[in-house]
């Protein structure tokens, strides 16, 4: 007889929960990471005032706002504006100039969560002069996160740290040019959300939508297991027109993809690729 495998109670409460959520509310983190998703959801767990997974999986099954509140555990948004300015400057130097060439463009932020980076890409497309001739369209799994998004608001008290980000990406302005500071907060400018789509979509179970000419995902694909990394590398591929632009996450890569072969590496040290 074979050994069977030994799984804990928790490992198994764990994978009825995400079976029982794609089954009654079609969103899939079955092939999420287990070890971020675990502690994820037990925090959840404690949160909400249940003692076992199982106690959860019940109140989400029955009450659809249990699993909206889980939902916001599930997609804990880790994000901020010019993250990672190396990355943005890099877009400016390579993958800026090649965009300015096309009459007009369409740009896929997918995983926009509270929408930070669609904020930050949309003031590099301006300084770049490219801002009006190119639609944004900036996808989550998280309802809750898109109506941030939409309104485009973030903590006064961040504007320090997104400045010298924003300087550190080879920022043309006085980064307070582009937002109105009222009761602690910062509103940007309407005009960079005038053409960007804010839409419930997700890589795990939707299909592409348009043909892009970028596409930006960035620390997304970290909490994914590698069946559900091909497939969202698939729709990226698929999406991109020939000799289109990726970017991923500074700990994310395409190396061990059966997609790698697919794209040319523009900055490799800011996970930038070109469709080949």
């Amino acid at each position: 007889m074979h050994p069977r495998p030994q799984h804990s109670d928790t490992d198994i409460e764990l994978r009825m929960l995400m079976e029982a959520i794609y089954l009654k509310y079609s969103y899939d983190f079955r092939d999420y990471t287990g070890a971020s998703q675990k502690r994820r959801v037990l925090h959840a767990m404690r949160e909400m005032g249940c003692d076992t997974i199982s106690q959860l999986q019940s109140r989400v099954l029955h009450e659809p706002a249990a699993f909206s509140e889980l939902l916001q555990y599930l997609t804990i948004p880790v994000t901020e504006m010019f993250r990672d300015p190396t990355y943005y400057a890099a877009l400016r130097e390579h993958v800026m100039p090649v965009l300015s060439t096309y009459p007009s463009l369409k740009i896929w932020v997918a995983g926009c969560s509270t929408g930070e980076e669609v904020y930050s890409l949309a003031i590099l497309l301006k300084e770049e002069g490219l801002l009006e001739r190119s639609i944004i369209y900036a996808t989550d799994i998280n309802p809750q996160s898109l109506e941030k998004a939409k309104k485009g608001v973030f903590p006064l008290e961040s504007m320090r740290a997104y400045t010298e980000n924003y300087q550190a990406a080879g920022g043309k302005r006085a980064f307070s040019d582009y937002y109105t500071a009222a009761y602690n907060a910062a509103l940007f400018d309407r005009s960079l959300a005038e053409n960007v789509t804010f839409a419930d979509h997700s890589l795990a179970t939707d299909t592409v939508f348009a043909e892009t000419q970028f596409i930006s995902c960035r620390n997304v694909m970290i909490y994914f297991k590698k069946k559900l990394q091909e497939r969202a590398l698939g729709l990226f591929h698929e999406s991109l027109c020939h000799r289109g632009f990726l970017g991923l996450g500074s700990k994310e890569s395409i190396d061990f993809s059966s997609y790698g072969p697919r794209f040319e590496p523009i900055v490799k040290r800011e996970r930038l690729f070109r469709k080949l």
